[in-house]
């Protein structure tokens, strides 16, 4: 079945879209860690911080301007959130897509865990 975020792409698994552009697309998270938890992935596969490559400066910007138009549509700017990348399985990358977690509607704690 492949990428399990290329499939939301592909429109072959179900998701909360709630934004999307012709680079990135974002999500509800299904198991969300604050009251507003959205997922943004960019439309190319890239599977990890440590893959990105010159070619994908654009792509990533792109990628961070729709996570800062999805803190926007839902509300976040006034009280504040969190842009969260996380690199690998010891950072707790469980989809091996590239995504930003936007995350607020709470006090978020510092540090993470």
């Amino acid at each position: 079945m492949g990428c399990l975020f290329c499939n939301v792409l592909e429109k072959k698994i179900p998701a909360d879209v709630i934004y999307e552009d012709e680079h990135a697309v974002a999500f509800r998270d299904i198991r969300p860690m604050a009251p507003t938890h959205v997922l943004v992935i960019p439309r190319k596969h890239i599977a990890a911080i440590h893959d990105l490559t010159e070619e994908d400066v654009a792509t990533m910007g792109r990628v961070m301007l729709a996570a800062k138009a999805v803190a926007h549509q839902e509300g976040l700017e006034a009280g504040g959130y969190r842009l969260v990348i996380n690199d690998g399985d010891a950072a707790g990358q469980t989809v091996h897509h590239i995504h930003v977690h936007v995350l607020g509607g709470r006090n978020l704690t510092w540090p993470p865990g």
